[in-house]
């Protein structure tokens, strides 16, 4: 069956770094566009960043250009958010999703506060 595994998260001071890791499996990954949304409390989830299935395009929302970048490895089947310079606003769970599946992970916790 399809799962995708997020992981990385924690607290972190404002100004600070994450990576987060998703791990996919049961559906074939190199041939999905891979994305990463979060969805705040009390608000909607948002797109943050999608990846092409080679990886060659990358998309990210404005609110994360220029601090956040999408990565991907085929032969590990997994993506990966780097995340710097954050702000307080980037607090929320945080989700990869796959082109391929309506499947939603667990997701991992962000919470970036001093």
């Amino acid at each position: 069956q399809v799962q995708l595994v997020e992981s990385g998260g924690g607290l972190v001071q404002p100004g600070g770094s994450l990576r987060l890791s998703c791990a996919g499996s049961g559906f074939t990954f190199s041939s999905a566009t891979m994305s990463w949304y979060r969805q705040a409390r009390e608000k909607q989830r948002e797109l943050v960043a999608r990846i092409s299935p080679t990886g060659s395009n990358t998309n990210y929302a404005d609110s994360v250009k220029g601090r956040f970048t999408i990565s991907r490895d085929n032969g590990k089947k997994s993506v990966y958010l780097q995340m710097n310079g954050l702000k307080p606003e980037d607090t929320a769970v945080y989700y990869c999703k796959s082109s391929s599946t309506t499947y939603w992970g667990q997701g991992t916790q962000v919470t970036v506060s001093s």
